[in-house]
Parts: structure tokens; sequence; C-alpha cells
């Protein structure tokens, strides 16, 4: 995105029981992580810095595009998937009905997630064991990319409830990469299905967000 900046994120040595440093998002290089690890959260505050990368991508968006801005707990019901740790919650609605908001829930895990469009909601991290050893670089540049994604117009949703897999997404960002998914509708809110087959563009492409005018000089 032009113009943004990623905050520095610090990156603290951890150790483990040892004494050893502990290489996060390396851990397991050439092995397979210990049974204990999938049951086990350590050092998580090591996560704390995706905070800052949210708020920095906030302030970013709201100068640069034509959106509403909701500060507020309550815009954490947004979420599919409910949580009891939210602690701040911010919603940017665009200006143009045809794209989609974006909602980011800052929890005490500590983690970010992102809800985007009208039914998916982006965990960084996913899981934050220490078996699945996510670092913390990765998992910025995850949220600045799935952000970049949306903002940009590569955001598609689709609800088809007859179909096996009734509700799917895909993100793209041209020359980056595209991920995509899907989910039974009957495992959502039926609510938030409903809510999404009247809200979605025809086809369930988001358009691009609208940027802000330019100042005059």
């Amino acid at each position: 995105m032009d113009g943004y900046l990623r905050p520095p994120i610090e990156s603290p040595v951890f150790h483990d029981e040892d004494g050893a440093p502990i290489p996060y998002g390396r851990r397991w290089d050439g092995g397979d992580p210990t049974p204990e690890s999938y049951s086990r959260t350590s050092h998580l505050d090591r996560f704390l810095p995706l905070h800052d990368v949210a708020e920095a991508l906030i302030a970013h968006l709201v100068e640069h595009y034509a959106v509403g801005v909701d500060d507020d707990l309550g815009a954490a019901s947004d979420l599919i998937h409910p949580r009891d740790d939210v602690v701040r919650a911010i919603r940017l609605t665009p200006a143009d009905a045809a794209a989609a908001p974006l909602t980011f829930v800052f929890t005490s895990f500590p983690s970010v997630i992102l809800h985007a469009g009208a039914l998916h909601d982006f965990l960084f991290p996913v899981c934050g064991c220490d078996a699945c050893d996510e670092g913390v670089e990765y998992l910025a540049d995850e949220l600045e990319w799935h952000v970049q994604a949306v903002v940009d117009g590569g955001y598609r949703e689709q609800v088809v409830p007859s179909s096996g897999h009734g509700v799917a997404f895909s993100l793209s960002v041209p020359g980056v990469g595209s991920q995509s998914g899907s989910a039974r509708a009957d495992d959502l809110p039926r609510e938030a299905v409903a809510a999404a087959l009247a809200a979605l563009p025809p086809g369930g492409m988001w358009a691009p967000w609208p940027r802000r005018p330019a100042p005059i000089s």
C-alpha cells in the first residue's frame, strides 16, 4: 500500500526451560513439534507487536481512504465467532457500499482478528500454540496482505446455501499471491448468512475502497 510504513517490530530473545534461545518462526526446522507443544502457549507477549501493526494500518487507511470510523467495543459483534477477550474494536466502513468494510478486533491473548466484508474472520495468529510456531514478522506480513487485498478490490465472498460448501472467499493481490477457502453455511449463524445474502455485491466481488480526494494546494 502506497505510503504505508510498518512500525518497528522489537524481537526480544525468549528462552526455553533449558535456557536456550527460541527461534520463533523456525523452531521446528528439520523436525516435528513435540507432543506437548500442541497444548502449550508460551511467551505470548511476542504477539503484542501485531496490535501496533493493526493500529498503523488503521491510521493509514483513515488518512488515505474515504471511510467512516467506529472505535467501539460493540464493533466486535461483527465477528462470526464471538470472543470474550476483546479489548478494542475498530470498524472502518468505506463510503462506497460496494466496498467491503473491515473490523479490526484486538484481543488480550494478544491477537488481532480481521473481520472482512460480511462473513469472514481472519485470525493473527491463527492458533498461537507452540507447535504452530507462528512468527510475528510473518503474521504482520499476512495481516498487511489481507488488508491490501480487501482495500484494492481483490476480495470475493460467495454464499450458495444449497451446495456442500455454501460459503466461500477468495483474496488476491496481483503479482503477490492469492488465497481461498470455504465452509459449510450450516456451520455459521443463520442470521449472519441471511444478512450476507442481502449485503453482498453482485457476484460477491467487493469493490476497491474509494480514496480521499487529494487536498487542494
